[in-house]
């Protein structure tokens, strides 16, 4: 599981032999979502598939199978931990989830948020029945709760039919029938979504608020939702703070506004990741033969005399004597590991 797909993903242990279709159950799913120890009443018979789809930085992951148990245990939190929340809602069958001292039994359209950085335990199929569930995986930088209030709604039930509960378990599973069916940036944008609605949700659970007042997390969505749109365009010459304006609805006076906190201007961030993926890319081995000018094309600068007078300007060298010396530099490392 290398990469960030921007379509679903899928996998299914059918492709597999019989024998090892518990093993590569146990591989993705501690590939896509987290180091885990399984238990299968019968692993000769066991049976899975699932999907994982890019959402920016928010991940969705749908996965069915058949009974079992797992945990997460100290060891296994320090061999990986992606620092996540990770909220699951189920959506054929039933399962439950304990940790923190608490523990939810879900059926179907039931919720449940564990902390990645924590011992658990779940178990699914009780009655003998296969399961499925959808989980979001959120950032712990990108969940706009206080972190010390979180350890309240920490396997703990969040009913999903009413109210937000209900909202929110409706948009996970509309999200994963047609989210295959939109562009990376629209993606981007649901991914954002699906973190405020989730945080929407839990606070009523815990009585908290958003850390953020609603303008402020507004204006902290449009400007990852632009940071976003950067990104994703960072290769297109006519990258710009009006196109950027404009595919916003927003006024260049607004979006100036909206990065006035920020370490830099909106112009001046397109240059530096620009100049940063050039940089990134001229010491690269495998693309010495690549010519500057190919380099800096696809990041944006399509006018080789204003990219080498920009990389000066960033770095103190000319882009040839950069590379020059990174290249020696990576050279000499692997000659002395060879050693």
């Amino acid at each position: 599981m290398t990469g960030v797909p921007t379509v679903w993903q899928e996998m299914a242990a059918a492709e597999m032999a019989p024998d090892n279709r518990f093993e590569w159950f146990e591989q993705v799913v501690s590939d896509v979502l987290l180091p885990t120890e399984f238990r299968a009443a019968d692993p000769g018979a066991f049976d899975a598939q699932g999907g994982m789809l890019a959402l920016g930085t928010v991940q969705l992951a749908r996965f069915s199978y058949g009974p079992l148990r797992s945990r997460r245990t100290p060891e296994l939190i320090r061999r990986g931990d992606p620092e996540q929340y990770q909220l699951a809602l189920v959506t054929r069958g039933s399962a439950w989830f304990a940790q923190q001292g608490g523990e939810a039994e879900l059926g179907v359209g039931g919720m449940a948020l564990w902390d990645t950085s924590r011992p658990y335990e779940s178990g699914s199929g009780t009655d003998g029945r296969d399961v499925e569930v959808i989980v979001l995986q959120i950032p712990k930088d990108r969940m706009p709760l206080p972190s010390q209030r979180m350890n309240r709604v920490l396997a703990r039930s969040v009913p999903g039919d009413a109210g937000m509960g209900a909202i929110l378990a409706g948009f996970l599973t509309n999200l994963a029938a047609t989210g295959a069916d939109c562009s990376p940036e629209q993606l981007g944008v649901l991914g954002e979504m699906a973190v405020d609605m989730a945080a929407s949700c839990l606070a009523d659970r815990i009585g908290a608020s958003p850390v953020r007042a609603p303008a402020e997390l507004r204006t902290h969505v449009l400007l990852r939702r632009v940071n976003a749109f950067i990104d994703h365009h960072i290769g297109d010459p006519g990258l710009s703070p009006g196109l950027i304006a404009a595919r916003h609805h927003l006024s260049l006076r607004s979006l100036h506004a909206l990065f006035r906190d920020q370490p830099e201007s909106v112009a001046a961030t397109i240059r530096r990741r620009r100049l940063d993926g050039c940089r990134t890319d001229l010491a690269r081995p495998e693309l010495r033969r690549q010519p500057i000018g190919v380099v800096a094309a696809r990041w944006g600068f399509p006018d080789a005399t204003v990219f080498s007078r920009a990389f000066r300007a960033a770095y103190g060298m000319a882009p040839r004597d950069y590379r020059a010396a990174a290249l020696g530099r990576a050279s000499g490392e692997l000659r002395v590991s060879g050693t």
